[in-house]
């Protein structure tokens, strides 16, 4: 049975922060907020708690396409392939933001990821998982938390959320209302500028 936990984006609880990051290191999952909607997430380095996810987005690991979601643009030379001048410079425009990047990854990639050419690199403009990864000290793998409901894509109350998943994470967080719109995937991994989905970021900006 999961915990609700709240932490205000404004200033996150160091002490709350140490509680989650406890619980990714032992291989749990959480639910966070993003700039855009609530995610499910694990330790990038436990290929347990990354099948785990999986099985909840009914699909197998080494099919599946997780968002990373990195800190800041440092953690990016750990997995991505040397990016070009431009690619770079679009990225520090677009981050932190509600953008995902699929970018071509390098022999780094964890062992599950071993056969994608590519990965989705995300960094939320959102003080509490940034102060998650920044403690954890590496990424953690991600996906969208999506509603059954058919008129509701994605639940934004982090209450109906905790009474929805409680049974298969560890952790909630209440971080407040979460947005219902998704982040805008933009493929550059060929160096073309290429929408996958429109979301929330403005990709006329970059």
């Amino acid at each position: 049975m999961a915990e609700l936990i709240k932490i205000y984006e404004e200033n996150p609880n160091e002490k709350a922060i140490d509680k989650v990051v406890s619980i990714l290191k032992k291989g749990g999952l959480i639910i966070y907020p993003t700039d855009t909607v609530y995610g499910v997430g694990c330790d990038i380095t436990n290929t347990k708690a990354m099948e785990k996810v999986a099985k909840i987005k009914g699909v197998k690991l080494d099919k599946a396409n997780f968002s990373f979601i990195c800190n800041n643009l440092s953690n990016l030379s750990d997995y991505v392939r040397q990016i070009d001048t431009p690619t770079y410079k679009i990225l520090k425009k677009a981050f932190p933001g509600p953008f995902t990047f699929v970018l071509p990854g390098n022999t780094n990639l964890p062992k599950s990821f071993k056969n994608k050419k590519t990965v989705g690199i995300r960094i939320p403009n959102n003080n509490i998982i940034r102060a998650l990864i920044e403690k954890l000290g590496n990424p953690i793998v991600s996906t969208s938390i999506y509603d059954e409901d058919d008129l509701l894509e994605y639940t934004t109350d982090p209450e109906l959320i905790f009474e929805k998943w409680q049974n298969k994470v560890d952790i909630v967080i209440d971080g407040g209302f979460g947005g219902n719109i998704p982040s805008t995937v933009i493929d550059l991994s060929d160096g073309k500028f290429e929408i996958l989905r429109e979301g929330k970021g403005d990709f006329n900006s970059l």
